[in-house]
């Protein structure tokens, strides 16, 4: 029988772990994707991959702001990771309250990343991500605010896009 809580496959989760337990490469998951810079403006946006997925592919048209020379028509690629970060966080927590049984009756999240572009136009050498901050309210039947904090907290530890943010990512650019 397959258990949900939280909109979280419970069931699944459990077979992936035993999986891991078992076979620890089975827990290595590549992301990939193809891109291309649109080099006519008349298309409106600058950038354009199709991305796949378990059950289909999205394609995903981005644009810089105008101030980084964008025509401002389409998100930007800060906001598709700050998307990205805030979804991967959430769902973290989701996952880890929902494997403690802890069943959410509320949970919004606002999430703001403050970017500093002056390293971006060789102006000073100041960090260029300034910290993200996410405000959670989440509520639950079955646990008080002090657990749900708890949860928050290992959200924050075992979340991928927190530890790629605050560890050194190997990065192997090239021109072919």
């Amino acid at each position: 029988m397959t258990e949900i809580i939280n909109n979280v496959d419970l069931t699944k989760v459990s077979q992936t772990a035993q999986k891991g337990r078992e076979d620890k490469e089975s827990l290595r998951k590549p992301v990939k994707l193809e891109g291309e810079w649109i080099l006519d403006q008349s298309q409106g946006f600058q950038f354009k991959t199709e991305l796949g997925y378990e059950k289909g592919k999205q394609v995903i048209e981005i644009d810089s702001p105008s101030f980084l020379g964008g025509q401002g028509n389409r998100l930007g690629p800060m906001a598709y990771c700050v998307a990205g970060i805030t979804s991967c966080f959430i769902g973290t927590f989701v996952g880890i309250a929902a494997q403690q049984k802890i069943k959410l009756t509320k949970l919004k999240v606002k999430t703001q990343c403050q970017i500093n572009f002056a390293k971006t136009f060789d102006i000073s050498e100041e960090a260029i991500t300034e910290g993200i901050n996410f405000q959670v309210e989440a509520e639950s039947d079955n646990a008080n605010k002090k657990k749900l904090q708890e949860v928050l907290a290992m959200a924050e530890e075992r979340c991928p896009a927190m530890y790629s943010m605050s560890h050194k990512i190997n990065v192997d650019a090239k021109i072919v």
